[in-house]
This record gives structure tokens, C-alpha cells and sequence, in this order.
């Protein structure tokens, strides 16, 4: 009896044995299950971050190629997101990190949103900038074309008023004459009658031309090309010279003028044959040539 009663007493606790064991081995599966489920959410919850950040990154992206110019607030936070998502792509999972990262992600997400303002608000800026850069080039290139055009007309205007203050010859002529002892003078061709050469022009009026004191330049050549009397030099500023006998000098009023003057024969008498009489302005102009000759 007494030995029935311990088998039975085996039984009943090979019984609870065998249900504390089947309880152990269900918890032990269900917690098995319940960590591989928060692994897998762990997981996903870490590849929606992975993903929030990329978005982030692509949109600034985005922003740095439409900015005009490189923008160093752009680069700098599109860098450290990129930071920022090799960290999460290479953390083990948990909640408190990811819980971390989450809060990170908004206060990136705003501070997108600011600086996405800035830069709109700067593009906006340089856009009116260059608007009135574009709009002050067009107004001086317009400036520009008008000064040239002014510096044209007055160049134009400056050479019109320089050859209309010009001085010119309306008449000019030669006499070969002789001195009587009267000290009349009369005209001859013969060149051992002559004396002197008698140079006369008159000077035309001119309204424009500037008054006072002028000298023209008398050249005469005889007929071997010499020149005739003293024999001066003369050059004006741009390079041009000349070699003439005699200088006239008379005050101008701008009113017509007969001017006179004489060129004296050499030591001998003249020679015969052809001669030239040239007269210059002031500025070498040439304003008159004669010819002539003497038998």
C-alpha cells in the first residue's frame, strides 16, 4: 500500500515537472517571438529614419543646384546629414537611439524649412540685384553710346570750326617791278629792269575766324628752285615745315584785307627765266602759288 501511494506521489510530480517544463519552453518561445518582432520593428523604424534623412538630403540637393551660387549653409547641412545617416545605418537598433535620431530628424526638417526660406529669400534679392545691374548696364552702355556720339559731333564740329576759322586769299598777284628815282614804281619783265618783286593778296573776310595779329609766309623760287631772300625755317606741331623768304606780318578784324610786301633782288641783278611766289598761314597752310617769268 505504502508503495502505491509513493508511485502515485512520482506521478503527480513528474506531472509538474512536465507542465512547469511545457510553461518554460511557451514563455520561451513567446519571448523568442516577442524579440524578433521589436528587432523587426526596431528595423523598420530604423530604415524610416534612414529614409526621412535621404528625403532631406535629396531636397538639398535640390537647393545647392538651383542656387545661382554656392551657398556654404546648404553644403554644410546636406553634409551632415549625410553624417547622420551613415551613423544610422551603422548603429545597433534600440529605442532610446532611435527615439534620439527621431527628435534629430525634426529639428533638421525645421531647420530646412528656415534656411530653404533664406535661400529663396537671397534668390529673390540677387534676382532684383541683377534685374537693376542688367537695367544700370543697359543705361550706360546707352550713356556710352551717346558720350561717344557727342565726342563724334564735337570732334566734327571742332574740325568744321577750324577750317571755316581758316583764313584764305581772295585775290593774289605777282608784279616784277622798278623803282624811278621819283620812287614810283612800274612794272616790267625785263629781269635786269627789275628791282624788287611786288607781292600783294587780299585776305577774305571772316566772321568765325579769331581776331588780332597774323603772319603769313611768302616763299619765292627762282628759277634754278632756290629760295629767294634770308631764307627762313618754320615748322608747326604736327611735323610739317617749310623754308621761306620772307614773313608778312598784319592785324586781322575779320574783315576783307589787302596786304602788300616785297621781296628785293639779290646781290646782282635777277635771272631770267620762270619763278614761283608761294604764300602760307600761320599753320603752313598753303593758300596761294604764282608763277611767272622775267626775260
Amino acid at each position: 500500500m505504502t508503495e502505491t501511494k509513493s508511485n502515485n506521489g512520482l506521478k503527480v510530480l513528474a506531472g509538474l515537472l512536465g507542465v512547469v517544463l511545457l510553461g518554460t519552453i511557451i514563455y520561451t518561445v513567446s519571448l523568442y517571438q516577442e524579440k524578433k518582432k521589436n528587432e523587426a520593428v526596431l528595423m523598420e523604424e530604423k530604415q524610416l529614419v534612414v529614409e526621412d534623412l535621404n528625403s532631406l538630403k535629396s531636397e538639398y540637393d535640390k537647393a545647392i543646384l538651383e542656387s545661382n551660387a554656392t551657398n556654404e549653409e546648404l553644403v554644410t547641412a546636406r553634409d551632415n546629414i549625410a553624417k547622420y545617416i551613415d551613423s544610422v545605418k551603422s548603429m545597433k537598433a534600440d529605442i532610446s537611439t532611435l527615439s534620439r535620431y527621431r527628435r534629430q530628424v525634426s529639428v533638421l526638417k525645421k531647420e530646412r524649412e528656415q534656411l530653404l526660406k533664406q535661400v529663396d529669400s537671397l534668390t529673390k534679392s540677387n534676382a532684383f540685384i541683377a534685374m537693376q545691374r542688367d537695367s544700370t548696364y543697359t543705361e550706360l552702355e546707352k550713356q556710352t553710346m551717346f558720350n561717344d556720339s557727342l565726342v563724334v559731333q564735337n570732334t566734327q564740329l571742332a574740325d568744321v570750326v577750324e577750317k571755316g576759322s581758316a583764313l584764305n586769299l581772295s585775290k593774289f598777284s605777282v608784279d616784277a617791278v622798278k623803282e624811278r628815282s621819283s620812287g614810283k614804281l612800274v612794272s616790267t619783265s625785263r629781269a635786269k629792269r627789275t628791282d624788287k618783286f611786288k607781292i600783294c593778296f587780299t585776305v577774305a573776310d571772316n566772321l568765325i575766324a579769331e581776331a588780332g595779329d597774323r603772319e603769313f609766309f611768302i616763299e619765292v623760287l627762282d628759277p634754278q628752285g632756290n629760295i629767294l631772300g634770308e631764307s627762313y625755317s618754320k615748322s608747326n606741331d604736327s611735323g610739317a615745315s617749310i623754308t621761306y623768304s620772307k614773313g608778312t606780318s598784319f592785324y586781322y578784324e575779320n574783315k576783307s584785307l589787302d596786304v602788300c610786301d616785297y621781296i628785293s633782288k639779290p646781290a646782282g641783278d635777277f635771272q631770267e627765266g620762270n619763278y614761283m611766289v608761294n604764300v602760307y598761314d600761320d599753320r603752313l597752310k598753303l593758300l596761294g602759288t604764282s608763277k611767272f617769268a622775267l626775260k
